[in-house]
């Protein structure tokens, strides 16, 4: 074959292959200047001999084909517009107010919803006591009424029903621990849906007025935010199912009601469906229950008319004022606050007054029927005023929601009519926009100094007032004094939990808007308060959050372990894997922050230490996916590590990471590549023409990567370092080493699995090896022999290896191989390789076209041809014609690519492999055709015209 092989002159195919390069004149058409779109219109004149006349508009952007589809003039849009005239003519300017007016006032996404606060609710208010409650037992007068009574006989018959409940139809159940109470309130909850949907809807009511009635209950105090989150779940459902059922019979024709539709628009029938459900309702006799029930279906005052909702809230709020306990009345004014966020947001005046009053009669707190009830009941009054957080939190919220800060001084103004009392204030500082707060932060901090704590400690205070500041700058010239009156406070705390959960929220203040200075004294208090009786160990949560928050702000590294007191700091994480996540998220700021490399000894020594504490937390347990995380940050540090010009500090600092890294892979892997491209690196400096001090270093770097490829374990990532460090040592005229390289590669080759593991699965190796011998042979035609071995040794030892490989049954792997081997082999004879390494003398220079040389690889290519041909003879059964096929016609694409088809031989198999490709119906018709299409245009070249010979000698074979 190769006795033959094409002479080939590579700078001539090289100019012909090129792209035509076409000279552009300025303002001609570019890829990246936006497109000029012209539209034509054309106007069509309706009288007789008109002609139509055609205006053009450019339009300087790309006119965007889906766009049509925002401007409603798609299909369904012109559809429904058709259907609706209505609804498609547009707004007057009033509706257009109007509705821009309703918009502002609607809860938008800022606004926290209550659900977000169920869960911590549920979890942070729980009892141990036993607690009781009164279960609906039904009645059987109820089911007495048949299809054929009269109107009024159903009538008698629910209010007969409704009195039976007042006259005691229900049983109490006692000693119920927690989980059994809230088990029976989901009960009840499911009892209401199921007597709902059996149409049982006065049952309903009456499972809805026994629960509100257990809101009154106060015996187990501590519970009841609990309680009252799990009684309005079922008036929240309660609610929801009688709008929807009103809803469902306004529906006329099939067509329902739009969302904001006006009460004329609501048929006769569901209104006195509603009216009838407010009349049942105004006849419950106790206050709570009927409060609660008339809450919950509020939004339907929508159906009777306009303002029926703007009047009901004024008088639910002035019902309130009849319920005595002042827990009770708090958590009710809650929910009509809730309520009222949901169906009307725009009637901010009635959620006022609603608080007003409850600071009206704020004082009762401290009076003596709720003292003795607390005494009865064994509750501390701290623990008492924590009940109310969550109530008044919400109100504020809904107060405070939109609202302009003239409505905070009001409320600071009252609060300091009522004491300064500690809860009010803490609740005025979280509900309301912390721009607000920040500003009058010293009129808050004299607020906080004076009030009256009554169980409510200072520092929490102090806490809400540094959160709403992480948020907002306060005024300059405040910021010093603000962070010494808060600190002042923080630093006299002696419980260590009270301590941290205040210098947390202070630390992002004080990194915010100080130097290193005041950060370091922070930390330094930290570490004075939490290191006493390991107090640290219950706080890591906190120390983690302070660690983020300094690190957030002070990503100057340098700047960082300048503070005396950080990494004193880190060693109070004495958990291993608390101190690995923090190790993370320091490493993770580095990376993402750190833009220049990096010489500077402090943060290399830190860094190494938090890298080697990473590294040191891997075991035989430790997750890959953990591995891969901690390796990558690891890595993102060694590639930010440069000494400049001072390559051998740069390489002591490799061989360093090397020793304290080696148990994770991929950090071994980044650094043979980064000794490899610093020994490139330093042959750039040196132009290539090395002096002995760098040709011994570059060795040196040479010899780093040959001792650590081995004690990785991935043999394909092996085989391709070898190959990669390999190109290195070559492109520095380091031969000896190279092929110290190339021979490692050649003798792992047999160690290759058949199976191996590709992103936790198991996969056949061979499509890896075959491309990794692929670039093999590439680099292998400029490696220049060896003087004291063989011809061509490096190759001679590759083809027996693939020899030797046992290869599957059904694979034709080894095949293509050599097919790629006859390329290489082809090259090789060549005057001139297509390529060669600067400074490297490669075979074509020594032996300078030897025949002893070129009648040794025409050995080789005799031993592959042979070998190719021996194979699809094997390949001659009814099971594996397909192979053979496309095998066949790999060959003939070599032969005509690299083969001299003068030679009749030569020729004449060229032949023959096309009829074997086509012999049996399989080969690509398509592929096939444009193959002879391809020769025939090769034949109209100089020099080619022997290839019009061999396109008549190809028949095309139709399939049948």
């Amino acid at each position: 074959f190769l006795r033959h092989a094409r002479s080939r002159n590579y700078v001539s195919e090289s100019e012909v292959c090129k792209l035509e390069s076409v000279p552009l004149e300025f303002g001609d058409y570019h890829p990246l200047k936006p497109i000029t779109v012209t539209e034509s219109k054309t106007k069509k004149m309706n009288r007789k001999g008109s002609t139509s006349s055609t205006s053009s508009s450019s339009s300087s952007s790309m006119m965007d084909p889906l766009s049509s589809v925002l401007d409603g003039t798609d299909p369904l849009s012109l559809f429904a517009a058709a259907a609706d005239p209505v609804t498609a003519a547009p707004p007057t300017d009033g509706a257009r107010r109007k509705r821009d007016k309703e918009e502002s006032s609607a809860v938008g996404s800022d606004f926290e919803p209550w659900s977000s606060k169920r869960g911590e609710i549920l979890a942070r208010y729980t009892t141990t006591e036993k607690l009781s409650i009164n279960l609906y037992m039904g009645s059987e007068k109820g089911k007495a009424t048949t299809t054929g009574s009269a109107v009024s006989e159903k009538v008698r018959t629910r209010l007969e029903e409704l009195d039976d409940l007042e006259e005691g139809s229900q049983k109490e159940l006692l000693n119920l621990t927690q989980q059994d109470y809230m088990n029976r309130i989901e009960e009840l909850n499911q009892s209401l849906k199921d007597a709902w949907s059996s149409d049982q809807k006065v049952k309903a009511l009456k499972i809805v007025i026994q629960c509100s009635k257990l809101l009154s209950d106060t015996t187990v105090i501590q519970f009841y935010p609990s309680k009252f989150v799990l009684i309005t779940d079922i008036l929240d459902t309660f609610g929801k199912l009688v709008y929807e059922r009103i809803l469902s019979m306004c529906v006329d024709n099939r067509v329902s009601l739009p969302d904001n539709f006006p009460p004329e628009s609501v048929n006769d029938t569901a209104k006195e469906t509603c009216l009838n459900w407010f009349f049942k309702i105004a006849s419950i006799r106790e206050l709570i229950p009927r409060f609660y029930v008339e809450a919950a279906i509020l939004k339907c005052n929508k159906f009777l008319s306009k303002t029926g909702i703007s009047e009901c809230l004024p008088r639910l709020t002035s019902m309130i004022r009849g319920i005595g306990d002042p827990l009770v009345a708090v958590y009710a004014r809650a929910y009509l606050c809730r309520v009222g966020m949901e169906v009307a947001p725009q009637l901010k005046e009635s959620l006022n007054k609603n608080f007003f009053d409850f600071l009206l009669t704020f004082k009762q707190i401290h009076g003596d029927t709720v003292q003795n009830q607390l005494v009865v009941q064994c509750v501390e009054i701290p623990l008492y005023l924590t009940l109310y957080s969550p109530a008044i939190d919400w109100i504020l919220q809904c107060i405070a929601y939109h609202a302009p800060d003239v409505l905070l001084t009001e409320m600071m103004e009252r609060c300091k009519k009522l004491g300064n009392n500690a809860l009010l204030l803490n609740s005025v500082m979280s509900a309301f926009r912390a721009e607000f707060i920040a500003a009058r932060s010293m009129d808050f901090i004299a607020m906080i100094k004076e009030c009256d704590e009554s169980g409510f400690p200072k520092h929490l205070l102090f806490r809400s007032l540094g959160l709403n500041l992480a948020l907002a700058d306060p005024p300059e010239n405040d910021r010093l004094q603000i962070l010494n009156e808060a600190w002042k406070v923080i630093t006299k705390l002696k419980n260590p939990q009270d301590y941290i959960n205040c210098a947390e929220v202070w630390v992002e203040y004080t990194c915010r808007h100080f130097t290193k200075r005041e950060v370091n004294t922070v930390l330094a208090d930290v570490i004075k308060h939490m290191t006493p009786d390991r107090a640290f160990e219950d706080a890591y949560p906190q120390l983690q959050s302070i660690i983020q928050k300094v690190i957030t702000y002070i990503y100057d590294f340098a700047l960082l372990f300048s503070v005396e007191k950080f990494l004193p700091f880190l060693d109070m994480f004495q958990k291993e894997s608390v101190r690995v996540e923090v190790c993370k998220c320091i490493m993770e700021s580095f990376i993402k922050h750190q833009q220049e490399p990096t010489k500077d000894p402090v943060i290399l020594n830190a860094l190494l230490h938090i890298c080697k504490t990473m590294h040191d937390s891997v075991n035989a347990l430790t997750l890959e996916d953990e591995k891969r995380t901690l390796a990558a940050l690891i890595n993102g540090f060694i590639k930010m590590v440069s000494f400049g010009r001072d390559f051998e500090q740069q390489l002591s600092f490799y061989v360093e990471a090397r020793s304290m890294f080696c148990n994770l892979e991929p950090v071994l892997v980044q650094l043979i590549h980064s000794v490899n491209q610093l020994a490139m690196e330093t042959r750039r400096v040196m132009k290539g023409n090395h002096s002995r001090k760098t040709a011994a270093f570059v060795r040196a770097c040479v010899a780093f990567c040959f001792i650590t490829i081995p004690s990785l374990s991935n043999i394909f990532t092996r085989l391709n370092l070898y190959l990669h460090s390999g190109q290195v040592a070559l492109a520095n005229q380091c031969l000896s080493q190279a092929d110290a390289f190339f021979k490692a590669a050649v003798s792992l080759v047999p160690e290759v699995p058949k199976m191996i593991s590709v992103d936790g699965k198991m996969r056949p190796s061979d499509a890896f090896l075959l491309e990794f011998l692929c670039n093999f042979f590439s680099t292998l035609l400029v490696v220049p022999d060896h003087p004291e071995q063989g011809v061509l040794f490096l190759v001679r030892g590759l083809l027996n290896v693939i020899q030797d490989y046992t290869w599957e049954d059904n694979s034709d792997d080894k095949v293509r191989i050599f097919t790629n081997v006859l390329h290489l082999l082809s090259a090789m004879t060549q005057e001139t390789f297509i390529y060669h390494v600067d400074k490297v003398d490669s075979n074509d220079t020594l032996y300078g076209g030897d025949s002893k040389f070129l009648a040794e690889i025409n050995k080789l290519s005799e031993t592959v041809v042979s070998q190719i041909l021996d194979h699809l003879k094997t390949l001659g059964k009814e099971e594996t014609l397909k192979r053979q096929s496309q095998l066949a016609f790999c060959f003939f694409s070599t032969i005509v690519a690299h083969g001299e088809l003068r030679n009749n031989r030569l020729n004449q198999l060229a032949v023959n492999l096309w009829n074997l490709a086509q012999k049996h119906g399989f080969a690509d018709t398509k592929t096939m055709v444009k193959t002879l299409e391809y020769i025939k245009r090769r034949s109209k070249q100089p020099e080619m015209s022997h290839f019009s010979d061999l396109a008549l000698r190809l028949p095309l074979q139709s399939r049948t």
